[in-house]
């Protein structure tokens, strides 16, 4: 069984949250263009000036995505 990682972004300041959102659409962009697969796009806010952007992906796919992107960090998926 594969292990699925989240690729994370985080993004801080007052328009964390629209740049959190707009980096998603480019996620998803890059992956149906390079037609990678993945389970989730999305961004969660952490706080008024903080909001993170990811990717869950499985763990074979994660150096194609690692390398073009450049997340921030990276964990295990629960």
């Amino acid at each position: 069984m594969n292990r699925k990682l989240k690729l994370i972004w985080d993004f801080k300041g007052p328009d964390s949250l629209k740049i959190a959102e707009h980096h998603c659409i480019h996620l998803k962009e890059f992956a149906l263009i390079e037609k990678l697969h993945f389970y989730e796009i999305d961004f969660t806010i952490i706080s008024e000036i903080h909001t993170i952007a990811f990717i869950l992906v499985d763990e074979i796919d994660m150096k194609t995505y690692r390398d073009a992107l450049k997340p921030h960090r990276g964990q295990l998926a629960k």
